[in-house]
This record gives structure tokens, sequence and C-alpha cells, in this order.
């Protein structure tokens, strides 16, 4: 008899009178809007403009879960496509089902989209996104727990999740809460991307990639444990082989990257900082000349004036001398 354990909800759906709020999507979209908020602050931090990380993640978002679709429909065909299964399904987002893979290949290439049209450098945009998209993560995964999906090898421990679902091979007990590490693991990762950066003053992408290469890590050893159905490659999980692959591609580019371009980008946005500073003190300076500082006119014009009353004065001067000696 388990001591302690984590229940899961009887229902994934609550309902508002007619209208249900689904676990799964409402995580997922406080996740993005947590994401959006880190975000705006990183950009504004390095010297961008309000509210650009937001018109850019409009074109992200999107992007990223018809990728995120996409990545896990293609791999788990068969829950949707084998015999006895509605292919229809393969659009019921809210029921869960989505690859973190496809999701950042297709929101890095929406975001590209979104930086090209405001002329501004993806790896900046990367950067500055980086510690929200792993807090998003670690949101999005509770969408796991409201549909009794993503956990590990049967546990007694007292913080394993309790699986009351019989449906699609599910088997009610007690097992290991993979969402919840994976969880953990991602507010880790945010922290460390905000540490580093911080401390080393990453750009040109390497935050980014610090990022997807400790997600990589930590999603090696959660993925081995985990016991739903996924295709296998020389004994390993197929996630388990494209954690690998993309984490030696973002160590690669984080040397890479050192090597060629150090440092951190002076611009991220053009005119967000240098010409909102330059109109700053040209508005200074008029307001000081409206307060009495003169002008270079009225100094040029009063120099001019003093010349002029010293020439009179001499012709006066002179015409007085003649007059005596005449």
């Amino acid at each position: 008899m388990e001591l302690a354990y984590i229940p899961s909800p009887s229902s994934g759906v609550l309902y508002l009178g007619p209208v249900p709020l689904r676990g799964y999507a409402f995580c997922i979209i406080i996740g993005v809007f947590v994401a959006v908020w880190l975000g705006n602050k990183r950009w504004i931090a390095r010297g961008g403009r309000a509210g650009t990380v937001a018109d850019i993640a409009v074109w992200a978002v999107p992007f990223g879960l018809i990728g995120g679709r996409l990545y896990h429909v293609i791999t788990d065909y068969q829950l949707y496509f084998s015999e006895g299964r509605d292919w229809v399904d393969a659009f019921k987002i809210w029921e869960g089902g989505l690859g973190i893979w496809g999701a950042i290949a297709f929101g890095a290439l929406g975001a590209w989209i979104g930086c090209r049209r405001r002329g501004i450098p993806l790896p900046a945009y990367a950067d500055a996104i980086a510690p929200g998209i792993a807090f998003a993560q670690a949101i999005g995964r509770w969408g796991n727990w409201f549909n009794q999906e993503l956990y590990g090898r049967a546990t007694d421990l007292p913080w394993a999740v309790e699986i009351t679902s019989s449906s699609d091979g599910r088997v009610a007990g007690t097992y290991h809460p993979t969402f919840l590490y994976e969880s953990l693991w991602c507010v880790g990762v945010a922290l460390l991307v905000i540490w580093a950066d911080r401390r080393f003053k990453l750009g040109h992408g390497r935050a980014f990639a610090l990022y997807v290469s400790a997600y990589c890590a930590g999603r090696f050893w959660i993925e081995y444990m985990r016991v739903d159905e996924a295709h296998h490659i020389l004994g390993l999980r197929l996630n388990n082989w494209t954690a690998v692959l993309v984490f030696l591609l973002a160590v690669l580019y984080i040397v890479l990257s050192a090597r060629k371009r150090p440092g951190r980008e002076d611009v991220v946005e053009p005119g967000a900082s240098g010409g909102e500073a330059a109109s700053d003190d040209e508005a200074e300076a008029v307001e000081k000349g409206e307060e009495g500082a003169p002008s270079e006119k009225e100094e040029s014009s009063e120099a001019e004036a003093e010349a002029e009353t010293e020439t009179e004065a001499e012709h006066s001067k002179d015409g007085a001398g003649s007059a005596k000696k005449s």
C-alpha cells in the first residue's frame, strides 16, 4: 500500500458553463505568456524596444505549435493511422502530443520570418527568449499531468504519480512522474542560462545553444525512464538519439561561435537605443535654449551688434577730432 503519491485529476477538462477549459491547452498558453514576458524584459535590457518580442512571437508561436504537432504525428503515426484509429485525432492538439524538437525547429523558422521583417538578428532574439522557452516548457509539462500521460516505470516512491485511466493501453498504478522531472529540469536550465548569460555575456546565439544543450542532457535520462510506446533504434528510443544529436550540434555551435564571433552584439535592434538617445539629447538642448541659454545664432548676432557699436564710436571720435582741428 502506497503511503503517499501525486494524485492525477479525474478529468483534464474544466467547464465554465458551456465553455471547456482543457488543462493541457491552459498550461501551453500560460507558458507562452511567461516566455514572452521574460523575453521582453531581457530584450529591453539588451537595448531592444518593448513589444518587439511579442510581435515576433506572433510568428514563432503558431509555427512552433504546427511543428511540434507534426513531429509528434510523424514519429507516432501508429497512434493515428493504424487499424482501428481515426486520423482526425491527429488534429486534436488539446488531447496532448507536441514534440519539442519540431516545436523548436518550426518556431525558429517563424521567429526568423518575424526578425527579418523587423531587421533584427535572429541569434540575438534567440538569446533573449531562451530562458523563457525553458520556463514555458516547465509549465507546459503539467499539461501531461492533466492528461495522465508521459510517466515512467512503476514505483512506490512517495512522489510517484497515480494513474487511474485505463484508455490507450494504460494500466492503473503509481509511476515515476517523468513530466515532473522534466518540468524541474527545465526550471534549472532556465536559471542556468540566466546566470551564464550574466556571468559570461553570451551573445550571437550562444545563450540559446546553452539552453538547447542543457535541455538535451536532461531529456536523455528522462526519456530513458519513460514507458509509453515509442520507436526504438539500437535499443534506444528515437527521442534519445535525437537528444544526443541535437546536444552535439549545440555544443559545436557554442565552440565555433565563440571563436568566430566572441563577445555580444552591440546593437540588437536598429534605432532602438542610439536613435532614441540622440532624440532625447536634442530635446534637452531645445529645452535649455528656451529657458534662456543663448543659441549659436543669438551669440553671432550679439557679436555683430557689439562690433557695429565699436565702429560707430570710433567714427564719432574721428569726427570730433576733425572739428577741433578745423
